[in-house]
């Protein structure tokens, strides 16, 4: 029987990856930080939930000794907006998913996914590729992924675990936060703000949260391990984007403002993703405009807009 282990349940890309694996027919356990998550789930004889502070390491080893997973996807990490690059947290999220790992190895764990970043990569490549592109983060969140990893690399080859790395790229979609490109072009938009300003000549590679939580069951149910890139491996500027929003909304008219970059950030960040399409066998079945006509819906319900 295959059980399966989520953390992070109840995060963007978490709350989409549940109802895939509940679906398969697979035992699934999700972890939630609060007593109470902000969304529900229909209710199935094969999703159990659990509520538990991972940076708690007693309580994690209790429940993973009564859980006994021999499936682990491991989403949880501190997420703050903008503040995660910088956070502190990380390095407590190092300790947290050490423990968790270890008790997993423990109590007969067989396969693990665990989310990585493309912050891992140097950007300085702009086409980022899993066996190519060197290692080289630049920030304490790229390093404490990528430092995770190597660990858990080493470990889980003595301990006999499978252990597959989902670095993802730019995801976008419902529940993202308001200030990031996405929701805040949306908004802003939706609410007619007189000018949009935006860094637009960048460009990067997105994918719809869906089709990330679609790549991670995949890659679970698959015996692929090592790095892979989670992204569309489709180089898209961010003023196509935000044109495609004006245009999904009817705003075209709106003063839509391309400022100068200020920032050391590459113009060109884009995922290699022959590993995912060939050796998973996975591809996106959600299109850029379909992807943000789903999101502006969410967002307009949000907003109290018809």
């Amino acid at each position: 029987m295959v059980r399966i282990l989520v953390t992070g349940a109840s995060g963007f890309i978490g709350r989409y990856t549940i109802p895939l694996l509940v679906d398969k027919g697979y035992e699934v356990h999700s972890i939630y930080h609060s007593r109470k998550p902000d969304f529900e789930y229909d209710r199935n004889k094969n999703l159990f939930l659990h509520f538990c502070d991972l940076l708690n390491l007693a309580k994690v080893k209790e429940l993973i000794s009564e859980i006994k997973p021999t499936h682990l996807l491991h989403f949880a990490w501190c997420t703050s907006h903008k503040r995660y690059w910088t956070d502190w947290e990380n390095i407590r999220w190092v300790q947290a998913s050490l423990e968790l790992f270890f008790n997993f190895a423990e109590n007969g764990g067989e396969r693990a996914v665990v989310a990585g970043t493309c912050a891992e990569y140097d950007w300085s490549y702009g086409f980022l590729s899993e066996y190519i592109t060197p290692e080289k983060p630049k920030t304490l969140y790229g390093i404490c992924k990528n430092s995770l990893y190597r660990i858990l690399s080493q470990f889980s080859n003595q301990a006999g675990i499978s252990l597959a790395w989902g670095r993802i790229f730019f995801v976008y979609g419902p529940y993202e936060h308001q200030e990031r490109l996405v929701p805040s072009a949306i908004i802003s938009l939706i609410k007619d703000v007189p000018k949009f300003s935006f860094h637009g000549n960048k460009i990067r590679d997105f994918l719809y949260v869906e089709d990330v939580a679609s790549a991670f069951s995949s890659i679970l149910e698959s015996n692929v391990e090592g790095p892979i890139n989670i992204a569309s491996g489709q180089p898209l500027s961010i003023k196509t984007i935000v044109y495609t929003i004006s245009e999904l909304l009817g705003k075209t008219n709106t003063k839509l403002e391309i400022i100068s970059e200020t920032d050391d950030d590459p113009v060109f960040l884009v995922a290699d993703v022959r590993r995912l399409k060939n050796e998973v066998g996975w591809e996106p079945k959600v299109d850029l405009e379909k992807g943000l006509m789903i999101t502006i819906e969410w967002w307009k319900r949000r907003l109290g807009q018809k």
